[in-house]
């Protein structure tokens, strides 16, 4: 029997159902509750049971949860892996793949490469994206292989509990060795896939610290993010006047010098929503960030 969804009931706990119980002292979600109760299961010291019982002090419950499986089409994309256990994988993600596919890109994305790599381990689970990253933005990439571990990182991101720490290089020199970028970001177009600043926009905060300045005119910036709106970074440090180098959609087109946006999420760091440890993952900075830095130096 899978032992990672367990919890001794405390003398305490007597009085409500598990339902609560589990929702109280494990973090499951109504949701996830509703889809244990029709394809999972709970056990009460080894013994199936419904959510509504109460238990006695010193009983374990233990949850098994849905057997579920995505149906991408797997493909031969490479899956560079930074992380794994049972209930995550985490990645390094490389430039030029979309990570989930869409309308307008069905195929080539990085889940269609995940799907291969669990297929080949001989894994079954639903690849859920715990985090976003854009088509041309690398960087750490967190996966959830169940529904518990996302809505988790949910709440952890709710709470400020989560770290995202990014690396840019932007045009032009950046004055202030640190700062805060507060400003709502939103879409001024549904047609368009570009963000702005907006009075009515969503709440999006950046801060921002200088590495390095370079002769030639750009700064290496460390970014870290209280929200998470999409393409926060790059509007942000644009509205500012210090887009990213090669960011052709805000302004910072530099194609002699890098073909994408040189913006790389470094680290990811969070409470694993089973063990509790604190885990802080990394990743590299790839080639073409690491070539951009040394000729501007």
């Amino acid at each position: 029997m899978d032992e990672r969804y367990q919890y001794i009931i405390e003398e305490e706990d007597t009085e409500l159902p598990l339902k609560e119980l589990l929702k109280r002292r494990l973090g499951f979600s109504s949701r996830l509750l509703r889809q244990i109760k029709v394809r999972g299961q709970v056990y009460l010291d080894g013994s199936p049971v419904r959510l509504n019982v109460k238990g006695k002090t010193g009983e374990r419950i233990t949850v098994i949860l849905p057997e579920e499986c995505s149906d991408f089409p797997p493909e031969d994309i490479p899956i560079d892996v930074i992380y794994e256990d049972p209930d995550l994988l985490a990645i390094n993600k490389q430039p030029g793949i979309v990570v989930h596919p869409t309308k307008g890109h069905p195929y080539h994305t990085i889940a269609n490469g995940v799907m291969k790599y669990m297929l080949d381990k001989g894994d079954r689970y639903k690849i859920r994206f715990i985090n976003r990253l854009d088509r041309d933005t690398t960087g750490v990439l967190l996966i959830g292989k169940n529904s518990f571990c996302q809505d988790d990182f949910t709440r952890q991101a709710s709470e400020g509990l989560v770290g995202k720490k990014y690396i840019a290089v932007v045009k032009g020199i950046v004055m202030h060795d640190e700062g805060v970028i507060d400003l709502p970001v939103g879409r001024p177009e549904t047609v368009d896939i570009r963000r702005a600043i907006m009075p009515d926009g969503y709440p999006s905060v950046t801060h921002y610290r200088v590495i390095e300045h370079f002769d030639k005119g750009y700064t290496l910036l460390q970014l870290s993010l209280e929200t998470g709106r999409t393409h926060q970074i790059r509007v942000h440090l644009s509205h500012i006047g210090h887009p990213v180098a090669g960011d052709t959609l805000y302004g910072g087109e530099d194609p002699e010098l890098i073909d994408r946006q040189a913006l790389h999420a470094e680290e990811l760091s969070f409470r694993h929503p089973v063990t509790g440890e604190r885990l802080t993952l990394n990743a590299p900075l790839p080639e073409d960030m690491d070539k951009l830095i040394r000729s501007l130096r």
